[in-house]
């Protein structure tokens, strides 16, 4: 089929499959129904186009809560973060230039991606704007850019004076006092991530861990399910710790295909994330997931899904590490784009909402029928997924058409909930219809205790594997702040 055709049935139909009538309800939860694989030469394809946001438009709220613009005119946010002092930090970016297209179907995906992304309305994007709400009413009344310029950022983190950026290729680190409208002193390379020239998935997240020594950042793979080769994943597909204060770092956990959305649970200190799982098995595998993360946990991608399924298309087999792989904690169903995840602990939202993890689905592109654009609420109870996700923020797409699409998750200096919607241009601010707000502002990475350094543990740091871990993550490197340099 000539590359013509293909587009007109990938935008203005949709190549169709058998999802139609697929109940992706079936796909929430521990327990999801995983269909047969299927595979044909194009994958199912429907993208909408984006129309933003007209007039008074907002996303839908159930009753009890109230939605407003936090702020509009932005270029792609993508990540949101609060600061201990309540000031947000909004991420705007977008994906790194110059990735090779090695395939028909590349130059074909990569078009559609950029329909189904839309435009930035604020200017210049790649860059991460300030927001402060002086009086703590849910308006910011100061907005200013503190950094421009940036390679794709995605993560940020605060510690100590310094703000981490996580760029497409690197985590930088830039003086910074809380409160001040300025970065104006070089960063110093804290340590360097695998990036180009391909770096097709390059959203880099941050969480700091809450005794405030270590960052652990996410590094997606650099393919669908390792067509690149094994070498073009070297680091990838994994989630790194990386200690604050020296650079040293290691895998610390892999088989993860594309995680985002890293955050430490707050009553039990677990890290948790949410993952894009891989394409072209069928419209309804694999579903995208949220879980904890266990330290040289392996999650199967690219031998196997959601566990120990092996994905037929993946040679040599390796049935070594398959035995290895761990099952998500909880399903979000196929193709959604989970990129989000805030817990809701001791924020001001009403009691249903107060205990619980809020999903941004960015929504697919690779389905006949559309999945995810929705922000969905998941209760916890003990620190566990105690309940079915329920839609929560939705109307980002109606009739076909893309008002937005919700991405980074936080909640604000007030105790609302913070969504990044990058098509749309806007941060959108989730709040108690009561007007109920925090005593005091709840930032994004909880530190509760002081980070200390011991000669042994940076020596544990500074090492690649254990024995035992997966032969994928072999050739991932420890890396020093020095190599950077």
């Amino acid at each position: 089929m000539p590359i013509a055709a293909l587009l007109a049935c990938a935008v203005l139909v949709g190549c169709r499959g058998g999802d139609d009538d697929f109940d992706t309800a079936q796909q929430l939860g521990p327990d999801p129904v995983l269909p047969e694989p299927s595979q044909s030469l194009w994958p199912d394809l429907n993208v909408a186009p984006v129309i933003g946001w007209q007039g008074e438009h907002t996303p839908k709220v159930p009753d009890g809560l109230t939605i407003t613009a936090y702020a509009k005119d932005l270029a792609n946010p993508r990540t949101v973060h609060t600061l201990p002092n309540g000031d947000i930090l909004v991420v705007q970016s977008k994906a790194p230039s110059g990735k090779p297209l090695e395939r028909p179907k590349d130059i074909i995906r990569g078009w559609i991606m950029s329909l189904a992304a839309g435009g930035g309305s604020g200017g210049e994007t790649n860059r991460i704007t300030l927001l402060r709400d002086s009086d703590r009413n849910g308006t910011p009344d100061e907005r200013v850019d503190l950094l421009s310029g940036l390679n794709s950022p995605f993560g940020v983190a605060w510690y100590e004076d310094t703000l981490y950026v996580a760029a497409a290729d690197a985590i930088l680190a830039y003086p910074y006092v809380l409160g001040s409208n300025a970065i104006t002193a070089q960063p110093r390379i804290l340590t360097p991530l695998p990036g180009g020239p391909i770096n097709h998935h390059w959203t880099k997240d941050l969480a700091l861990s809450p005794d405030g020594r270590f960052l652990y950042a996410s590094v997606g793979s650099n393919s669908n399910v390792g067509e690149r080769g094994i070498e073009a994943e070297k680091g990838r597909a994994a989630i790194w710790r990386v200690d604050r204060q020296t650079g040293a770092a290691k895998v610390f956990a892999s088989g993860l295909r594309n995680p985002n959305g890293l955050n430490f649970h707050p009553r039990t200190g677990e890290l948790w994330t949410v993952v894009n799982e891989r394409d072209e098995l069928g419209p309804n595998l694999v579903p995208d997931y949220m879980t904890s993360v266990k330290e040289e946990g392996f999650y199967g991608w690219p031998w196997s899904y959601y566990g120990q399924h092996v994905d037929p298309r993946v040679r040599p087999e390796r049935s070594d590490l398959v035995e290895k792989a761990i099952a998500p904690d909880y399903a979000l169903s196929s193709h959604v784009a989970a990129l989000g995840l805030a817990f809701t602990n001791d924020s001001a939202l009403p009691a249903a909402f107060r205990d619980g993890a809020f999903v941004g689905n960015r929504g697919s592109w690779n389905r006949s029928a559309f999945n995810g654009y929705k922000v969905v609420y998941i209760p916890f109870a003990d620190g566990r997924p105690s309940a079915k996700a329920q839609d929560v923020v939705t109307g980002f797409l109606e009739n076909g058409q893309v008002h937005g699409r919700p991405v980074g998750l936080g909640i604000d200096g007030t105790g609302a909930l913070l969504i990044a919607d990058d098509a749309g241009n806007t941060v959108w601010r989730v709040a108690a219809a009561d007007g109920s707000i925090t005593a005091q502002p709840l930032p994004t990475d909880r530190v509760t205790t002081s980070a200390t350094t011991s000669s042994e543990d940076e020596k544990s740091t500074r090492e690649t594997v254990t024995e035992g871990q997966p032969s994928q993550t072999d050739i991932a490197p420890a890396v020093s702040a020095e190599d950077g340099q």
